[in-house]
């Protein structure tokens, strides 16, 4: 092989080795665990063969942990592409107010997770919450915003799509600004309404940005952590345990690191599934041009 062959490889060498001992190596030996029995305290590691699997199939809880996560995912990334599709066509206009506007938005994606959720914690507090607050303003009684089973997972995704939304948004006001504008001058000579000229122009124009930011949110969502971590710790009644909280807990609470090696591989393949689902479902209908 060639000289000037060679070098390419050796550029990426160092980010190959930083992918390999990082990623590929963490993944192969959580597959190695997902088979083995392991309590992060002895030398041995006894071979179990699919044990891991059986036992986390066989608990109802797990069956909960999915599909909290698959209804944490949907409701966050549905919301956000909702909501930030609207704002930044807003927010797409000259001017100080708007350029200002865009700098609040964009804020809350900027602060810590952690700040952000002891801010919301103090914000929905049951007793002293500002929440309930306004709330009993209308003569509704305190809502337990964290404590009650039916309300705490949409309060995780109302906090988790406020602190997101501004870098969404910011992304789609940037494909916005990269739209040709003859197309709109073609469709203001045609005297093309406002709905006709988003639906014909803006939204098809959008839709590979649309596409990735929702294939980033989703991934985002399935991993969420932190919020639940700190605001909830899974509960009430596990209401608000998702898949990565679960293999916390199997791992580094109850030293199970086998099982928690098997709900992890489970996780990758119901990442990698609704991945190839999204490009099936919707790259045809993404617009490149």
């Amino acid at each position: 092989m060639r000289k000037h062959q060679i070098t390419p490889y050796i550029f990426i060498a160092p980010a190959i080795l930083v992918f390999s001992v990082f990623y590929i190596y963490p993944l192969m030996y959580m597959g190695y665990l997902s088979f083995h029995s392991w309590n992060f305290i002895s030398v041995e590691k006894p071979f179990v063969g699919l044990d891991n699997y059986i036992r986390i199939f066989s608990d109802p809880i797990f069956y909960e942990t999915v599909w909290n996560t698959l209804k944490y995912a949907f409701f966050t990334v549905a919301l956000i592409v909702i909501i930030a599709i609207p704002l930044a066509i807003w927010l797409n206009q000259k001017g100080r107010i708007f350029t200002a506007a865009q700098g609040a938005v964009f804020s809350p994606h900027i602060i810590s997770l952690v700040s952000v959720s002891m801010i919301w914690m103090w914000i929905m507090d049951v007793d002293y919450g500002l929440l309930n607050w306004i709330v009993s303003l209308f003569g509704v009684k305190s809502v337990g915003w964290l404590t009650n089973p039916n309300v705490a997972m949409y309060s995780l995704i109302f906090v988790s799509v406020w602190k997101s939304l501004g870098y969404y948004t910011l992304i789609i006001i940037a494909a916005l600004q990269s739209i040709p504008k003859d197309l709109y001058e073609a469709a203001a000579i045609d005297k093309a309404s406002k709905w006709r000229v988003f639906s014909k122009i803006t939204f098809p124009m959008l839709t590979p940005t649309i596409f990735f930011i929702s294939i980033i949110a989703l991934i985002n969502s399935i991993q969420v952590f932190e919020t639940i971590d700190i605001m909830t710790g899974g509960g009430p009644i596990n209401s608000t345990t998702t898949l990565v909280y679960y293999i916390y807990e199997e791992g580094f609470n109850n030293f199970h690191l086998g099982t928690a090696s098997a709900a992890g591989m489970v996780l990758l393949f119901i990442l990698m599934l609704l991945t190839i689902l999204y490009f099936k479902v919707l790259s045809n209908r993404v617009h490149y041009q």
